[in-house]
């Protein structure tokens, strides 16, 4: 049963307050970080940094984001931590974009940053916006209430601001409990083709022989697609890695240099772009049949087209009127979707394979940290009566669903059990592990492309060996969590924290601790971290140490540099901190120093988790074998051996699990044909 409104404002006020006392936080940046994580989580926005500023002159901001491509979100708040679901009318919606926009235009064409404090994050906001107003080409302002919109506000028309395009968004209370009961899936975009562009798009149907889906061949004019990304950016892409990589990546030359020199030709040289949709509508007309609306309209394939479409018109002013592109869109119920949309697009990337973009939900490696979660219980912490588990949630929405079909008494036990505060997404999980292995620039690009740094680096571990990914590596994952995030509430209480540059502060100081640790051939002891679920006193003292020492460097960027968030996102920003951490080992305790391990030590207890592992693996495998079926092996070798898909040795496996339970597959064998499945998988020789 889906939550009401009311409800879900009662427990998201809970959860937020939870945090703020977690965190030592403000209930204002508490506030806004809960809907901002639930906003990047779903591909609405980006990122965000949190930076409060209200002046009486009418001026408001409570966070914003760069993107990489002209985009710019501003965020302000309607909070005042009411006990009541209230209702936001009209007028105060009107009122508080107001001063949003104010504030913008004051950065803009007023010099604000001259009336600010230089270490204040708002007078790197200002600055940071006039120096890189040239730059920008569109923008959001966002409004995060915890009130419910009122019935009467029906839409927010677009506006232009200091000469951009601007466009307003709303996300209250109501709109939130829609996110979170459509179990986690992003929020959909609706498009009309006909009220956006003047006319529909010409179709040709394919799924003649299919009554469980639909499918288009569409000529897409280039103009409308860099129209869309344009408007949407990385929201049009499948949320997944490979699409995100190829449109953040530079512009290919290839393309580019069709659409400058061989404008008429683009249609021929290129692959084409695969899609997909929920729902779409179609019209009769004289010239055939047209589709004039697209209900969430997901590139899977064609990141790096759509983006290089987009960014040689804006950038070398070429004309986009003679390039078409092929597209392929299939239409897929939503409940398919999560398991349907993935293996679109694996196979239309086959030409082009990267492990390390595959990484789904669905993906082995999230698959195996799930079961670890589920699995593994927690040391009861100091003072704790019970154990607890860490919830990994590899899909979005897995918390709450598992919990939809409880009764109350059944929710408090699994609640007990498995404390909101331990629950931790994908892209948490990237954050913790990335900061720990030297990467602490990765960490504050934002979420999405940290993820992507992370995926392709764990997707090429995997690839050369699975069996590292063990309950070592889960517990020292916990471990590493627990201190990331003991920091940031140790940030937050030092009194030199002026409530900016958190994530920074943070991603830097555990990097620089990580950094002098590993100099002298020592490490964190995770594993006492993991057993007491809390961070021993010397480390923390360690990293409050480490904190200021950072937060020092990071106030002072170099000349020409004015927002202390943007410089931390450069690599030399980690270069010169990394340069300088004799200053600080000289001011961390002995006590800090003789409570670390050696690597050696703890290379013992992976490398022992590692053949536990690959036990593991091979009980799993052959168990997986046995489940697959005699039948669906014989399917295998059959359109294997047809399309010449395999080696001598693969073939002469799947013979033998061909032949079960006449003959049964060893252990070595069942791990051949593991991959021999992937293999027909990847190659579309099975329906699932």
């Amino acid at each position: 049963m889906e939550q009401s409104t009311e409800e879900f404002f009662r427990e998201f006020r809970q959860e937020m307050l939870a945090g703020a006392e977690a965190n030592s936080s403000f209930q204002l940046a508490s506030f806004m970080e809960a809907i901002a994580n639930e906003l990047i989580e779903t591909g609405f926005v980006e990122g965000f940094e949190f930076c409060h500023y209200r002046a009486q002159r009418g001026m408001r901001v409570d966070g914003h984001w760069f993107d990489d491509e002209g985009g710019l979100d501003l965020f302000v708040a309607d909070f005042d931590s009411s006990n009541e679901l209230g209702s936001l009318t009209r007028t105060e919606i009107d009122a508080a974009f107001r001063r949003v926009s104010t504030f913008f235009q004051s950065a803009v064409e007023k010099e604000l940053y001259k009336e600010l404090e230089v270490t204040a994050p708002e007078y790197g906001l200002a600055r940071h916006l006039l120096d890189r107003f040239g730059f920008l080409r569109r923008v959001n302002f966002i409004l995060l209430s915890e009130r419910a919109l009122s019935d009467r506000v029906q839409s927010l028309d677009d506006d232009t601001v200091c000469g951009l395009p601007a466009s307003y968004h709303v996300w209250d209370m109501s709109r939130l409990n829609r996110q979170r009961n459509a179990r986690g899936a992003k929020e959909a975009l609706d498009l009309d083709l006909i009220e956006m562009f003047g006319r529909g798009i010409s179709c040709l149907p394919a799924h003649l022989s299919s009554d469980s889906y639909s499918s288009y061949l569409i000529v897409m004019p280039g103009e409308v697609l860099a129209d869309l990304y344009g408007r949407f950016g990385a929201r049009l892409l499948e949320q997944n890695v490979r699409s995100f990589l190829q449109a953040r990546g530079k512009v290919n030359q290839g393309i580019r240099s069709t659409i400058m020199n061989e404008p008429s030709m683009f249609f021929a040289y290129n692959n084409g772009i695969t899609a997909t949709a929920q729902t779409v509508e179609t019209q009769s007309t004289e010239n055939g049949l047209e589709i004039v609306r697209i209900n969430d309209l997901q590139i899977v394939n064609g990141g790096q087209t759509t983006a290089s479409l987009f960014h040689t018109r804006r950038k070398d002013k070429a004309s986009l009127e003679n390039i078409f592109v092929q597209m392929k869109l299939s239409v897929i119920d939503a409940e398919e979707a999560e398991l349907v949309v993935p293996r679109i697009s694996e196979y239309a990337n086959t030409q082009n394979r990267v492990n390390a973009a595959d990484f789904f939900s669905n993906h082995p490696f999230h698959i195996r940290m799930q079961d670890f979660s589920r699995r593994i219980l927690a040391p009861a912490a100091q003072g704790a009566q019970r154990e607890t588990r860490w919830f990994y949630e590899r899909a979005r929405g897995q918390y709450a669903d598992a919990q939809a079909k409880l009764t109350p008494g059944e929710q408090r036990q699994f609640k007990a059990m498995h404390p909101k505060a331990q629950m931790f997404t994908k892209t948490d999980l990237a954050k913790f592990e990335n900061v720990w292995d030297e990467h602490p620039r990765w960490v504050n690009l934002g979420a999405q492309k940290n993820f992507a740094k992370y995926a392709s680096r764990i997707g090429k571990e995997w690839t050369s060996g699975s069996d590292k990914f063990n309950e070592f590596y889960f517990k020292r994952a916990i471990a590493r969590a627990i201190t990331f995030r003991a920091t940031e509430k140790l940030v937050s209480d030092q009194p030199w924290y002026n409530g900016g540059y958190r994530a920074n502060i943070v991603a830097y100081s555990i990097a620089a601790i990580n950094e002098l640790t590993k100099k002298r051939g020592k490490t964190i002891d995770f594993m006492q971290v993991w057993n007491e679920q809390a961070v021993s006193e010397v480390l923390l003292n360690a990293l409050e140490k480490a904190s200021s020492f950072v937060n020092d460097d990071l106030i002072q960027p170099p000349q020409g540099i004015s927002n202390i968030s943007e410089w931390a996102k450069r690599e030399h920003c980690w270069i010169r901190i990394s340069g300088q951490l004799d200053n600080l080992e000289s001011q961390l305790p002995q006590g800090f120093f003789e409570a670390l391990i050696d690597i050696s030590e703890q290379k013992e207890e992976q490398k022992s988790a590692n053949k536990t592992q690959k036990i593991d693996n091979g009980i799993n495998d052959q168990k997986l074998v046995f489940e697959i079926g005699a039948e669906t092996w014989r399917l295998i070798l059959r359109e294997g051996k047809r399309k010449n898909l395999f080696s001598p040795k693969e073939l002469g496996v799947l013979k033998v699990a061909a032949q079960m339970p006449g003959r049964i597959p060893s252990e070595k064998q069942c791990t051949v044909l593991i991959e021999s499945l992937e293999k027909a998988r990847t190659e579309g020789l099975l329906p699932w």
